[in-house]
């Protein structure tokens, strides 16, 4: 076998392998994203728990909430990859951030270490980072984490609005990107109907409310941190079946040159016996 041929096989030995690899990679972040979406509907299911005991507070003696000030800071919670090869997913959720900034001064809280280095290059400022999930059981910890860097920033100045922007699963090229707002808290979205037999408190009705308002965030962080990592996960299978095309492709034309130089030298010895006995005769 000629020098060029063994190339061209190696090449393919090569090319065969690494789809194996985007095969298995594809795989696991397929497993990961259907884990990931099993684990919302207990999540919600807490949320909705939580969102009737509110309910339930505000309907029987929790004072007015309390005005939001109309001067403050505004928090920015950018949730980002953890891990590459999810396409243009960071980017998204950075122009996102970017077009909030642009729009009104904010500090940016960063989750996701792919999204630290996207947001370096990008030289978008922020106060705070933390790796994103690497599991769906990794979400409660991380959840934990953003509250305590969140509230920090609540008892040390002014807060007027806090916003988590981040993607969600679906069937789409590109995933969507949300922006959803935690404080100002609204209160308007649970049910408050008065009962006959009010509910017995073991604390002051405003410092419940107050309580369930911070369990309802952390839910709603739970819940966010969640969708975002399935997200991250399903642009990661696109990423890879876009890469295991590519590696087709690669393959398909490596066996069509084998063939070709191949078949040309056979077709030089050939031509090289034919003259050889020509020559003896």
């Amino acid at each position: 076998m000629s020098g060029k041929l063994s190339e061209i096989e190696s090449r393919s030995a090569t090319a065969r392998q690494l789809d194996a690899v985007i095969g298995a990679m594809r795989g696991i972040a397929a497993a990961r994203s259907r884990e990931a979406q099993r684990r919302l509907p207990g999540i919600r299911s807490s949320a909705s728990t939580v969102g009737a005991a509110i309910g339930a507070v505000l309907a029987h003696g929790a004072g007015a909430p309390m005005r939001v000030p109309e001067r403050g800071t505004q928090i920015v919670i950018a949730l980002c990859a953890e891990q590459g090869f999810v396409g243009s997913f960071n980017e998204q959720i950075l122009e996102r951030v970017q077009s909030r900034l642009a729009s009104a001064p904010c500090e940016c809280l960063l989750v996701g270490a792919r999204g630290e280095i996207a947001a370096n290059e990008r030289r978008l400022a922020f106060s705070w980072r933390s790796p994103a999930a690497s599991h769906a059981d990794d979400v409660p910890a991380l959840a934990s984490r953003i509250t305590d860097a969140l509230y920090l920033r609540l008892d040390q100045r002014v807060v007027t609005e806090v916003s988590v922007i981040h993607a969600v699963p679906g069937i789409a090229a590109h995933s969507e990107i949300v922006e959803h707002r935690l404080i100002p808290f609204d209160f308007s979205r649970f049910q408050v109907v008065r009962r006959s037999q009010p509910p017995l408190l073991t604390l002051p009705s405003d410092r419940l409310l107050a309580g369930l308002v911070e369990a309802y965030i952390y839910v709603e962080l739970c819940e966010a941190l969640m969708l975002s990592f399935a997200a991250e996960n399903e642009a990661r299978v696109r990423a890879m079946l876009a890469a295991r095309a590519n590696v087709k492709e690669t393959l398909e034309a490596l066996t069509q040159n084998y063939r070709q130089v191949r078949q040309d030298e056979i077709t030089a010895d050939i031509v090289e016996l034919a003259a050889s006995a020509g020559a003896a005769v």
